[in-house]
């Protein structure tokens, strides 16, 4: 079992930064993938990025590229989201999830956190 517990969200303004952790705990967490979603009001999941649970692999929706870079911690039991130039748009609860394959859908990922919510003013 694994256990995922985000945090790092708040409210900013536009043009701002913020870096959201994700804290694993669990069984052998340094072998999982793991990805960022997103959801805002309204909307439908969102997936933002992935790594591969050595880190070498990572994938970006093109919503976030360039924008929005993800790493893994040394112990590889905290996987960081770093957020610059934050938009309006960028509001939503974002949830950190895991699990043994890379995968850019939901249902790719077994454990889920429960989620952090960002704010991004204008």
């Amino acid at each position: 079992q694994v256990q995922l517990v985000e945090s790092g969200g708040g409210q900013v303004q536009a043009g701002d930064s913020l870096r959201l952790s994700c804290a694993a705990s669990g069984r052998a967490f340094s072998n999982y993938a793991m990805g960022w979603f997103r959801r805002a009001p309204g909307k439908e999941e969102e997936f933002l990025v992935g790594i591969s649970w050595d880190g070498r692999n990572t994938f970006y929706a093109d919503s976030v590229k360039g924008r929005f870079t993800i790493s893994r911690g040394n112990t590889k039991n905290t996987v960081y989201l770093q957020m610059n130039s934050l938009k309006p748009e960028d509001t939503a609860v974002y949830y950190c999830a895991a699990d043994l394959s890379f995968g850019r859908l939901r249902n790719d990922y077994s454990y889920w956190g429960q989620g952090t919510q960002v704010t991004v003013s204008s």
